[in-house]
């Protein structure tokens, strides 16, 4: 698929994920057969059609959360989901946290982010030539940065629940994971300064953020080469991020302090 026949499809889906957006819907957008179109779709992006619009609509749903009084019900029904405990499960599995938790994190957000930039300079991962299977890598940004920088291992190319193998670094560099179960993992990062507002910690939609380009294959009969990753605005084509931040916040806070 052409970039400029899937930056179409893109938004067509932004702008009518009210409609039910059916996946022969999509594919007269790109002037594609339903099965061509869906097989062009998953290897550009990752995901599946319905993947992806499924995120995007769990996106809607933290930003109604977060910006309206709906009861939660309601910000399911939003979203298309009928079951409140259909919407509970799914946004929790994908998010970390419970809708009612997600909605009431605001003041927990900002005092993660001041806690981290109060805390002792914590160092940044190192390579371990002792250990198997591991992933090492260098996040770079090309403009001066100051802030927190969420880097993950996960088993879906899309940043939702929580990543399998994650750490924080305390400005660009080195990061490495070490013993990691074999299988295939997508390698994703974001970033937040920390003059970032509560409001967009909490929907990441505007974040700097990096992915490896393929994705990585953990097995101890081949080495994985070392990732190096430029954080960049985000792109259109990029996955929402679901995942809380502030719960992987919270995490890494917990263990520095053990």
């Amino acid at each position: 698929m052409e970039s400029m026949e899937l930056e179409k499809v893109l938004a067509y889906i932004h702008q009518n994920l009210h409609e039910s957006l059916n996946l022969s819907q999509l594919a007269a957008v790109a002037s594609y057969s339903p099965y061509h179109f869906s097989r062009l779709f998953k290897s550009e992006m990752g995901l599946s059609p319905h993947q992806y619009v499924s995120a995007l609509r769990l996106q809607r749903a933290k930003h109604l959360l977060l910006q309206t009084s709906l009861p939660i019900r309601d910000v399911g029904m939003e979203i298309g989901q009928q079951s409140l405990g259909t919407f509970t499960t799914r946004f929790t599995e994908r998010v970390g946290v419970t809708p009612f938790q997600f909605r009431k994190s605001f003041t927990q957000t900002g005092t993660y982010l001041q806690t981290l930039k109060d805390s002792p300079r914590w160092i940044n991962g190192r390579p371990m030539k002792s250990e198997n299977n591991q992933v090492n890598g260098f996040i770079e940004v090309d403009e001066p940065f100051s802030g927190v920088i969420f880097v993950g291992l996960f088993t879906k190319p899309i940043p939702e629940g929580l990543p399998s193998y994650g750490t924080l670094l305390s400005s660009p560099g080195r990061f490495s994971f070490s013993n990691i179960a074999p299988g295939v993992y997508y390698l994703m990062v974001t970033a937040v300064n920390w003059e970032m507002n509560v409001s967009e910690i909490l929907l990441p939609n505007q974040t700097l953020r990096a992915k490896a380009n393929l994705p990585i294959l953990i097995d101890e009969n081949f080495p994985v080469p070392e990732q190096k990753l430029t954080l960049r605005e985000p792109h259109i084509e990029d996955p929402p991020i679901l995942i809380s931040l502030p719960l992987l916040m919270k995490k890494f806070l917990t263990q520095i302090h053990k």
